[in-house]
């Protein structure tokens, strides 16, 4: 969705990859200047909301929860974006009604707060999750963390930044030595024994495993080498688009659980070092293929 030349990315049909046209560089640093200003914006918000989130609501399900927070974050990040591209779309997490599909050629996907659940229990690991997508294609990612004032940023071709200082993935070379993370989907009550089976296996194979609640500063977290790896079931676009590009930018490497290019709607994702990768593919297929051989009495 464009507007006349204030908002119209500017297409140069020289510069392709993998047949997608590119966005003209100095469209992307508006852009980017635009996702830095309105997550420390809905960041603002966050800190001052933290201990009285106001009234908490559930969506799907029980532990699926949105609160006044978020809505009043998304509301600061709309208020920039809107003002700087008045007709890019925007695909929210909390956007109520029809949403715009991920082709669109300007299209912005935000998580005004990444781990709720967390947030509205004063546990302080959760984040503000904003990316550009143009024809289905992350260019522009930023993970704002506000409580540790880390801001984590890429722009494609450009590498990954924490705090405008350039981010590397770990150089682990096995999982025997390597701290990986996970999280667990909202129907985990229904299907505890299938996620739990795969967090033993890691569990058994690695130095460690966490669960710490906000998919988007996991991947921030592997692209600047605090984690090794990360996998996870069930999330959506808003959950892994901005960090998914960090981390390839940070020279790791993002698909789907079998190794496929990643597909943001696809809701399972695996993020690495890129040393990692095939050792970690082996074991979601190995456990997968156990589990499915299980006894029916035995699984959840």
């Amino acid at each position: 969705m464009r507007s006349g030349n204030a908002d119209r990315p500017l297409v140069n049909s020289a510069l392709k990859r993998d047949g997608l046209n590119r966005v003209a560089p100095n469209m992307l640093d508006r852009v980017e200047k635009t996702a830095l200003s309105a997550a420390k914006a809905a960041g603002r918000v966050l800190r001052d909301r933290l201990g009285r989130a106001g009234k908490v609501s559930v969506k799907s399900t029980a532990i699926d929860l949105v609160s006044e927070a978020d809505l009043e974050a998304q509301a600061a990040i709309f208020r920039i974006i809107k003002s700087r591209f008045p007709r890019n779309c925007i695909l929210s997490e909390e956007e109520a009604g029809d949403r715009p599909g991920l082709e669109q050629e300007s299209l912005w996907v935000i998580d005004p707060l990444d781990g709720t659940t967390n947030f509205t229990h004063t546990f302080p690991q959760f984040c503000v999750s904003l990316a550009y997508l143009h024809g289905g294609r992350p260019l522009v990612g930023v993970v704002y963390d506000p409580l540790r004032n880390e801001l984590f940023q890429a722009q494609r071709g450009k590498g990954a930044y924490l705090n405008r200082r350039p981010i590397r993935v770990s150089a682990v070379r096995s999982l025997a030595q390597a701290l990986l993370a996970t999280g667990f989907a909202y129907d985990r009550r229904k299907r505890a024994d299938f996620y739990l089976a795969f967090w033993k296996a890691f569990m058994m194979r690695t130095q460690g495993t966490r669960r710490a609640g906000a998919a988007a500063l996991d991947l921030a977290y592997v692209a600047c080498g605090r984690l090794d790896g990360f996998w996870e079931f069930g999330l959506k676009p808003w959950d892994v688009a901005a960090g998914a590009l960090i981390v390839e930018e940070a020279r790791g490497r993002v698909s789907n659980m079998d190794g496929s290019p990643l597909k943001l709607d696809a809701g399972n994702i695996l993020a690495t070092n890129r040393r990692l990768h095939r050792p970690m593919m082996a074991v979601l297929e190995h456990t997968l293929k156990s589990f499915v051989a299980a006894p029916v009495s035995e699984r959840t």
